[in-house]
């Protein structure tokens, strides 16, 4: 399969001299077999590329649906779920320039599979944590977690509790408290999502441009397409995925499920968030397998055989010695690469659409990864919906929206056969209608729930101020109460109150979760009865229009998905032809650095952090301390959320503008008089012969004349 530039020349230059005899029917049936040969092996590594963004694809959006499940579970805020989200980045910056400059020299097909096994390592490693650490406990009142004691929520002396009960429950914290103070498991997590992101690093770079230096030219952007297209299958199985293993409790096989109080709708449930790691490292594996066997080189197609560069391509970037460039291909020695390395950074940061799609990209993408991460956490607060439920609704409607609007995006590029400026317009209206839409959103929102204490005080008037001491109130003076603690009831009179202690109930009845809560004075504040009030366990139901708000949420959603989704192909037909062939891998890699350091770290960190700030309600843990939010205030988080997204992808357009100014600016029309052709040398007599070949093209003076041989 692999054929050098050289062989490839005496092999055609045979051809054309021959005379029309068997031999000539010889060369044309080799042709031919080399044509197949060519078709079938981009095929294969089309299939098989496809089947690794796959995997890459699942495992990533299932981190993204376990965010909320990782939070609770390790009972940490939102900005360190954001650090451990990042650290997946900072394995791609350890060593995307490695792999993206030497690699591209090397045997592709294989880095890529040694990739998938390091992704697959990493990824059972942060599966790990749930065999080392203990059973997951959660905050209950100790009547619902043992029926045998019927003790009295509103403790009006400490004496009231048995004192085999008040010493067993103390030791089991301090037993719990040693535990926790020797390990901090959930930076397992941090590593198994580091060692992923080095082990997905080479799949982009190196796939992307295997396709692009192999395929026929105007099939290029679709096989892109198809790529990107398929790897979204990925995300959907990725969120389902979630969405089942939310449903199932964390410990399961381990603990006797019955025994457990709290469901999946608690805001303290744990689902199964390690069993989706398991099932994606093995998918990973399996993606590994292919590469080991495809070639370092591909013949190259026909049309492509005399050229080094696209068509579309020579229209931007001039070859001014082609035999220097063979030369190149053959052998190349590290030290050679490592001292061009400098003068080939310097070509693409001169290269003024390259740097500004760049800064764009980087602007757009912290936009998008702070959104897609904290996606499922806005959906449960905004809305009130359930983790499972967010999973599945995110990965069934909103994931195939992406698929289609990526896969529009390529079919639109091959057939109306748009050269890099309308690219360029595509890329910035696909972006400037989807952040558009974004904005309808600040009107669906929905108000926080009733919390008595937080959002409405204890006689139910709204907008109280966010004290701690709020919490307490004359109906449960009475009570010994603690502020730390998060058992949430909902009373009869539609507020949720923040436990049966801080409502004042005298009473129980019932066990688990049908606990029922009598004598409540706190309750009884707003009945206009002199009947006992009641409450039940868990949170109350938002308000009647919050369903509805969240349909038109999703309809919007989906509709911003697809739009922003279709200028994603044009975005990289226009990254590849903007470049000298030669440095196509490294510019991706480039490329993919800056958007891993300046967006997918520092995004999801300083979007966690804005998130924390509209926390109402700090949950505690069992040794002290704070640990995850159990209550948001839902306009604030709305503002915040939606806020940032706006905000940064307004800041990418106004880049995106630039560069179709750039490339405006820069161009030619095809209709200039032919008697300026010739005012120059022959040397530009033939760049003129060979650059028109559409409406616009790139003057010669906007690149370096002087190409950088790596």
């Amino acid at each position: 399969m692999e054929i050098s530039s050289k062989e490839n020349a005496a092999f055609f230059s045979n051809n054309i001299i021959l005379p029309v005899d068997h031999s000539s029917f010889k060369s044309e049936s080799s042709s031919s077999k080399e044509r197949q040969s060519c078709c079938g092996g981009i095929k294969i590594f089309l299939s098989a590329l496809s089947f690794v963004y796959f995997a890459k694809a699942l495992s990533g959006s299932y981190l993204k649906s376990t965010i909320t499940q990782i939070e609770r579970r390790f009972d940490i805020p939102s900005s360190l779920v954001g650090v451990i989200d990042g650290s997946f980045e900072i394995g791609n910056l350890l060593i995307i320039i490695l792999v993206s400059y030497f690699g591209a020299k090397l045997h592709r097909p294989r880095i890529i599979g040694a990739g998938c096994l390091i992704m697959s390592a990493g990824t059972f490693l942060i599966a790990m944590p749930q065999f080392f650490m203990g059973r997951y406990r959660y905050e209950r009142f100790p009547s619902i977690i043992n029926s045998t004691d019927s003790l009295s929520p509103c403790l009006q002396e400490k004496n009231q509790i048995p004192h085999s009960t008040l010493e067993k429950s103390q030791s089991k914290i301090n037993a719990g408290c040693e535990k926790e103070a020797g390990s901090s498991m959930w930076i397992y997590v941090l590593l198994g999502n580091l060692l992923r992101g080095i082990g997905e690093t080479p799949i982009q770079p190196l796939g992307i441009t295997y396709i692009d230096d192999y395929a026929v030219e105007e099939n290029a952007a679709l096989y892109i397409g198809c790529v990107q297209t398929l790897a979204i299958i990925g995300p959907i199985f990725g969120f389902l995925l979630g969405s089942l293993c939310a449903k199932l409790y964390v410990d399961i096989g381990f603990v006797d499920l019955d025994s457990v109080t709290i469901t999946h709708k608690d805001v303290q449930w744990v689902g199964a968030w390690w069993l989706g790691y398991l099932i994606a490292g093995v998918i990973s594996v399996l993606a590994s397998i292919p590469f080991w066997f495809l070639p370092k080189h591909l013949p190259k197609p026909e049309g492509r055989k005399d050229s080094s560069s696209s068509s579309e391509q020579s229209k931007f970037i001039t070859e001014d010695n082609k035999e220097r460039q063979k030369s190149y291909q053959q052998h190349v020695k590290f030290a050679e690469l490592a001292k061009d390395f400098l003068p080939s950074l310097k070509n693409l940061f001169g290269n003024p659409v390259y740097f500004l799609y760049l800064c764009a990209s980087i602007i757009q993408f912290n936009s998008l990864i702070g959104m897609v991460t904290y996606k499922p956490k806005y959906i449960e607060q905004q809305y009130g919906q359930t983790s499972s439920k967010t999973n599945f609704v995110i990965g069934l409607i909103n994931i195939p929206a992406v698929a289609f609007g990526i896969f529009s995006g390529g079919l639109i590029m091959k057939k109306f056969r748009i050269n890099v400026l309308g690219a360029a317009k595509l890329s910035l209206g696909s972006s400037f209608f989807g952040y558009l839409l974004l904005l309808s959103l600040f009107a669906m929102g929905c108000e926080n729930s009733d919390v008595a204490g937080l959002t409405v005080s204890y006689h139910g008037t709204k907008q109280i101020t966010h004290y701690e001491q709020a919490l307490f109130s004359e109906c449960n003076s009475g009570c010994v109460c603690s502020k730390n603690d998060w058992d949430p009831i909902c009373g009869e009179n539609g507020i949720t109150y923040i436990s049966a202690c801080l409502a004042g109930c005298q009473a129980s009845n019932g066990s688990g979760k049908n606990t029922v809560f009598y004598n409540c004075s706190c309750v009884g504040i707003l009945e206009s009865s002199s009947r006992s009030s009641s409450a039940v366990v868990g949170l109350c139901q938002k308000e009647n229009e919050c369903p509805k708000m969240f349909l038109y949420f999703l309809v919007i959603s989906v509709i911003t998905s697809y739009t922003l989704s279709v200028g994603g192909t044009p975005g990289y037909i226009l990254l590849l032809r903007c470049i000298k062939p030669h440095l196509k891998s490294f510019a991706l890699g480039i490329y993919t650095l800056a958007v891993r350091v300046l967006a997918g770290i520092p995004a999801p960190v300083y979007f966690g952090v804005a998130i924390d700030t509209t926390c109402l309600k700090w949950g505690s843990k069992r040794c002290g301390g704070r640990g995850a939010c159990r209550l948001y205030d839902s306009r604030a988080l709305r503002y915040v959320y939606l806020g940032l997204t706006l905000v940064l992808g307004t800041g990418s357009i106004f880049f995106s503008i630039a560069v179709l100014w750039v490339l405006r600016k820069r161009s030619i029309p095809q209709d200039e008089p032919i008697s300026a052709s010739r005012r120059g040398t022959g040397l530009t007599k033939k760049r003129k012969d060979d650059f028109v070949n559409s409406d616009h093209l790139i003057q010669t003076t906007y690149w370096p004349e002087k190409e950088t041989r790596l």
